[in-house]
């Protein structure tokens, strides 16, 4: 198993760079990205001086519907026999301490805690065992859902592609097994969503596989794998955080638009 590694994307005074981070205090400038290569070390900068970014700019967010059994009994769904892919905007994304933006048009907006897989290199029609030669690194992803429309349309499309509905961060975390990793989801500080990612129906390698082999994966496009029970809503003046063992926290406040 490789060392494992945390990255984040920040703007500094108006500088956009990638940083590794060092302690839970300080990141160290590196030149480079995730996806071309890093390399060499800068200065030194505080966590509190920065502003951190979603640590990818895709071009496309392939999420995964029914990918936890309870989720699936949770809203009356027939498990299925392959991934339930569909696709949120690269507009929805924001990063951490970003808010979630309540639609008009929506009474009733979900928070789904997932595990986010970054994409580090051009995929397309990679076998399963070839598939984590593809992963730049895993972060925290909130596929926040306007359940009311999901319901309505019988279809996915509106409900998950608001603007600031694809959260994502805090870091992006190379050389983790996403196997078996705890994921929490606490609303205003009380858990609402707990599981492991050792419960997911399809795992991470055979969710890149089956996805290229649908459409080209292009580096900083993510997989969000689907969440668990405990789906539900959120109001403004709450804030929501998605917590994954070994990555960290991603936090973000809700208002109305």
């Amino acid at each position: 198993m490789p060392d494992i590694e945390k990255f984040c994307r920040f703007n500094y005074k108006g500088e956009i760079g990638w940083g590794r981070i060092v302690s839970d205090e300080e990141i160290q400038k590196v030149k480079g990205d995730p996806f071309e290569g890093l390399y060499g070390e800068g200065a030194m900068l505080s966590l509190s001086d920065i502003e951190l970014l979603p640590p990818a700019v895709p071009s496309k967010i392939v999420a995964i519907g029914l990918n936890y059994r309870d989720h699936a009994e949770e809203v009356k769904l027939k498990l299925p026999e392959e991934p339930l892919i569909f696709l949120k905007p690269s507009t929805a994304v924001v990063g951490p301490n970003n808010a979630i933006v309540i639609p008009p048009m929506s009474k009733r907006v979900d928070y789904e805690g997932e595990l986010g897989v970054i994409i580090g290199k051009k995929a397309k029609n990679v076998e399963v065992t070839h598939a984590w030669e593809y992963i730049a690194g895993y972060t925290c992803f909130n596929d926040v859902t306007a359940r009311d429309l999901q319901y309505r349309d019988k279809q996915w499309t509106r409900a998950k592609s608001f603007d600031t509905f694809a959260p994502i961060g805090p870091y992006l975390v190379k050389g983790i097994d996403p196997s078996n990793l705890s994921l929490k989801t606490e609303l205003n500080g009380k858990i609402v969503q707990s599981t492991t990612t050792a419960q997911l129906i399809f795992t991470v390698d055979r969710l890149l596989s089956f996805i290229s082999h649908v459409m080209t994966l292009l580096p900083g496009d993510v997989i969000a794998t689907g969440t668990t029970s405990g789906i539900g809503p959120m109001q403004p003046g709450d804030q929501v955080t998605v917590t994954i063992e070994g990555i960290g926290s991603l936090t973000n406040p809700v208002v109305r638009a």
